[in-house]
């Protein structure tokens, strides 16, 4: 069976999945900024999150970030994190890479629609499907030991379901190179396995915000929103908590690119600002890893500790020649002169500091503005993710949405993970979701007057999209929508059916922009001598985190299936 997602095609087999084999479930957060991963046995269903990284031991999450030598060996998590820059007399050679290095960080930016100038700069030999790849390899062979260590007979690509989290706005074709690179990390050894799923992190969120529902006076029919603030991105949904512990979708997912990192691009644009484009950029090409470490001081001694109140803000000296000294020899004209005089140092004050904030924070009350508007019966929102932990951003959500309670789980930054884990102990613990495209098969119609005569073919026909499952449509797990199509001629022998999707509800065309391929099967049609009356059951339904696409041919009983992942 083939498989077809635009520019890659994948081949495998549509097998039911069996849940006796799993014996484990492993949630991981795939973040921006850092990452992690928690994990259960089905037996007692205690999620642990784990702890345990090279180079650091206690931290619940460790750095997206990669260290690759010219040899392309490579180093991640807390031992790839730059180092402060050390004069030529002092400077010693790693005991881990006698070549130079390279940071590698925010590639996960490359899978998603960020615009080209906020994507990190990767080396020539290093592509983002390599960066994924490699740094999901590393975590793997943590999370295989862990399981290891607490199981040892357990068979890891047999008994262990991995859950993977994305942000809401991933589209199809990047959660397909996120299952190309699983699967080229040896987290998984067969591309199609039905031991890899995918839920988005508001979702997770949601799932691990649950036990603590009931502290907070909500009961069944009380919807609460998520609002989950990662390094690069925010992802949101309102919950509907149904009977039986279940939970239901009260609006479409919705996110943006506005998370804790676009806070240190605020700190860059201010910097630049001082020191003129030319040095910037000098800087990134020539010197990423003084920049990466230029950006850690700021984090560490500004970011985290900003309050918004200004009597417990200090003050911040930027000592380029101590942070960054690189930067020097690339600053000219008045940028030079004044920043000699300063002695190469920057003051950052309080209400600088509050602009690197606001625009970042004002997006996001703006994405929790529309989803409340959307919802008519939530009373609770949740902040979870690395960011959520800003003072700041908790204090201008308190102020902006007063109506409203406002809560932090514990340990916001290892929800997802958690909630991931979880997820993959019940699956069945989300009931329903709002679709956020439309759905449907390509047709060829008879023109009907006032179709474009441009589309007219040359039998008298035209391509429609066929809508089959509307955006914005609550939909059960399994919920199935049908239509039924017949063959155009008499002596056809085959239909090649084609899917589609799009974030439009009402698309007429196949080529329309923001159309997007799912997928496409032919299905035999051998009878020909029943002529036009050969019917062919189309079905599409909506599982956890996939799609099953199905023909049946209604004359001999014949049926075809294909698998997707949902689009989200």
């Amino acid at each position: 069976m083939e498989f077809y997602i635009e520019r890659r095609v994948f081949r495998f087999d549509f097998v039911p999945e069996v849940p006796a084999d799993i014996r484990i479930a492993v949630g991981i957060d795939f973040g921006t900024t850092f990452s992690g991963f928690a994990y259960a046995h089905f037996h007692n269903g205690k999620v642990i999150i784990n702890e345990n990284w090279p180079g650091k031991k206690g931290p619940k999450k460790t750095p997206t970030v990669l260290q690759y030598d010219e040899d392309l060996q490579v180093l991640w998590g807390f031992d790839a994190l730059a180092s402060e820059p050390q004069k030529k007399r002092r400077r010693k050679v790693s005991t881990n890479f006698s070549k130079p290095v390279e940071t590698v960080e925010l590639f996960k930016f490359y899978l998603g629609n960020t615009p080209n100038e906020q994507k990190p700069k990767l080396p020539s030999n290093v592509s983002p499907e390599k960066a994924i790849t490699d740094y999901l390899r590393e975590i793997g062979t943590i999370i295989k030991d862990e399981i290891k260590l607490h199981w040892p007979d357990i068979d890891f690509f047999r008994m262990v379901r991995l859950v993977v989290t994305i942000p809401a706005e991933f589209t199809e074709e990047t959660k397909t190179i996120m299952r190309q690179c699983i699967y080229n990390a040896n987290l998984i050894n067969n591309i199609g396995t039905q031991n890899l799923k995918f839920t988005t992190e508001p979702e997770a969120a949601a799932i691990h915000c649950m036990k603590v529902i009931k502290e907070h006076g909500l009961k069944t029919g009380a919807s609460y929103l998520v609002v989950d603030c990662g390094g690069g991105t925010v992802d949101l949904t309102v919950r509907k908590l149904l009977p039986n512990n279940q939970l239901g979708e009260d609006t479409e997912r919705s996110g943006g690119y506005c998370g804790g990192s676009y806070v240190d691009k605020e700190f860059l644009k201010f910097l630049e600002k001082k020191v003129g484009k030319y040095a910037m950029k000098m800087l990134r090409d020539k010197h990423y890893g003084q920049l990466s470490y230029m950006i850690q001081q700021f984090c560490e001694r500004v970011k985290t500790r900003f309050t918004g109140v200004q009597s417990e803000f200090r003050e911040y000296s930027l000592d380029i020649e101590k942070s960054c000294p690189a930067l020097k020899q690339y600053v000219n004209g008045e940028a030079r002169d004044e920043l000699s005089e300063e002695e190469w140092e920057i003051e950052i004050d309080f209400l600088t500091v509050k602009s690197f904030f606001d625009p970042v924070v004002n997006k996001i009350l703006d994405l929790i503005k529309a989803q409340l508007i959307k919802s008519k019966n939530c009373s609770l929102i949740f902040l979870v993710g690395g960011f959520s932990e800003s003072k700041y951003l908790r204090e201008k959500v308190m102020q902006k949405f007063e109506n409203f309670k406002i809560a932090v789980p514990p340990y916001p930054m290892e929800a997802i993970a958690c909630g991931a884990a979880e997820y993959g102990l019940k699956m069945d613990i989300i009931k329903t979701r709002k679709l956020n495209h439309s759905f449907g098969v390509q047709s060829y119609s008879k023109f009907q007057l006032g179709d474009p005569p441009s589309r007219k073919t040359w039998d008298g026909r035209i391509y429609l999209f066929s809508l089959m499952a509307k955006k914005g449509v609550e939909v059960e797990v399994d919920q199935k929508f049908f239509t039924t199509m017949y063959p155009v001629y008499p002596n056809q022998t085959a239909i090649l059916f084609k899917f589609f999707y799009t974030k439009e509800s009402t698309a007429q065309y196949c080529d329309e922009p923001g159309m997007h391929k799912l997928g496409e099967f032919e299905v035999d049609l051998p009878d020909t001598h029943l002529g036009l009356n050969r019917p062919v059951l189309i079905q599409l339904s909506f599982g956890t985190m996939d799609i099953i696409a199905t023909a049946k041919n209604e004359t001999n009983g014949k049926e075809y299936h294909i698998s997707f992942e949902l689009v989200l």
